[in-house]
């Protein structure tokens, strides 16, 4: 038995195929050049005609039944793989798909764009509405309110922008100290004026409403204290009779109401023959004390015929303006002039606010009967005559400096 025939028994094939021993089968002695030639063209023909190899040697050689069956068994192979794909696309296939997907995207693209075109197109006609409706009420004229409303906007943009603008500087910080160091410099300097301003428009008393008398010679009764009432300025302050002439208890007497400014040749006092005056604050620093800083704030609206009144030891005694005159603070003589009728004086400082001059309200006594007033005590002359009226305090400058008003 020879090598490379199958054993007796042996069931079915391997299960890995081996590769078979091929058996050129002996050619005839007058065939041998054709038949390998008809070897070589079934190769060539399997190659590139898509044939088996057996079925180019059926188409190129006869052989025997038995050795046929025998090399078929010997070639045949389960992992034979041939050169055609089965599942290979077409031509036609690939155009087919290529061409939905470009007709995919260029409606897809269509359909952006055109949405795109829509959305701006709204928004270019809204905002070319509201230019116009904007230009529409630019034509029309403003109110006065919308015209100080625009305004006022205009200048808080104008000042927001300047501020941001400062405020990134590098200057910023010192230029700010600075101006606040200057600002609080000025208002220690200038308090008083700001503050007699706003009082001269403001009620600087707080008078009883009893004391508004409609008849002047009405005889009314009244306490022990003695009071300054007039009426058109809302004023109502105590009198400090209990004071010397001197600057020092003048300004002291001044922190309690007005003060009695007794000089010799105008030192009677109410219901006397003579001159009675009477000193009190316009206005004052805000660092002094005292509750009558702006207790005269009003007195130059005094005009010549008003009326106000002086209460002293339990009698009321009224008063009609008859004269107003600025003077120097030194021109103490205006205060002293003989005079046969019971007068009162008050004094203060003007302009509002500063010490540089002095205001005089003279007036008269018209109830009870003048006629009916007593003389004033005689006193002796002395060198308060020549002494100044008395004012303000100090302001900040004059402070440092050790100067007096």
């Amino acid at each position: 038995m020879r090598p490379d025939e199958p054993k007796a028994g042996r069931m079915g094939t391997p299960l890995v195929p081996q590769r078979s021993i091929l058996h050129t089968p002996q050619p005839r002695p007058n065939e041998p050049q054709q038949a390998a030639a008809n070897v070589v063209r079934g190769q060539l023909h399997h190659i590139y005609g898509g044939h088996t190899s057996g079925e180019a040697s059926q188409a190129t050689t006869i052989q025997p039944p038995e050795e046929s069956k025998q090399q078929s068994l010997e070639t045949e192979n389960p992992y034979k793989r041939t050169q055609h794909n089965p599942h290979e696309a077409q031509a036609e296939q690939w155009k087919q798909y290529h061409s939905a997907w470009q007709d995919y995207y260029q409606k897809y693209y269509e359909r952006y764009y055109i949405g795109q075109v829509h959305t701006t197109r709204q928004a270019l006609e809204a905002k070319g509405a509201e230019e116009q409706a904007s230009e529409t009420k630019a034509q029309e004229p403003l109110t006065p309110d919308e015209a100080m409303y625009d305004l006022r906007g205009k200048l808080q943009a104008k000042f927001r922008h300047s501020a941001k603008k400062a405020r990134g500087s590098r200057h910023f910080i010192p230029i700010t100290a600075a101006l606040s160091v200057m600002l609080v410099f000025l208002f220690l300097q200038y308090n008083r004026v700001l503050f007699a301003n706003v009082e001269a428009y403001v009620s600087p008393g707080n008078i009883d409403p009893v004391n508004i008398i409609v008849d002047p010679t009405t005889s009314v009764a009244v306490g022990p204290e003695p009071k300054l009432i007039i009426p058109k300025l809302n004023v109502e302050v105590p009198i400090e009779f209990n004071t010397t002439p001197d600057y020092n208890a003048q300004m002291k007497a001044m922190e309690n109401g007005v003060a009695w400014f007794g000089i010799p040749g105008a030192n009677s006092k109410p219901g006397q023959v003579g001159n009675t005056v009477l000193s009190g604050h316009s206005s004052n620093d805000i660092i002094d004390g005292g509750n009558f800083k702006f207790i005269f704030a009003r007195l130059e609206q005094l005009a010549t015929g008003d009326t106000f009144y002086v209460n002293y030891q339990e009698k009321r005694y009224t008063y009609t303006v008859t004269k107003r005159e600025v003077v120097k603070p030194t021109e103490v003589t205006k205060l002293i002039y003989p005079t046969d009728k019971p007068v009162v004086t008050l004094i203060t400082c003007t302009p509002i606010g500063t010490a540089l001059n002095r205001l005089l309200v003279t007036a008269e006594q018209v109830s009870p009967n003048p006629k009916e007033a007593a003389q004033a005590p005689e006193t002796a002359s002395s060198s308060s005559n020549d002494a100044a009226m008395p004012g303000n305090s100090p302001t900040f400058i004059q402070r440092l400096f050790g100067q007096s008003q």
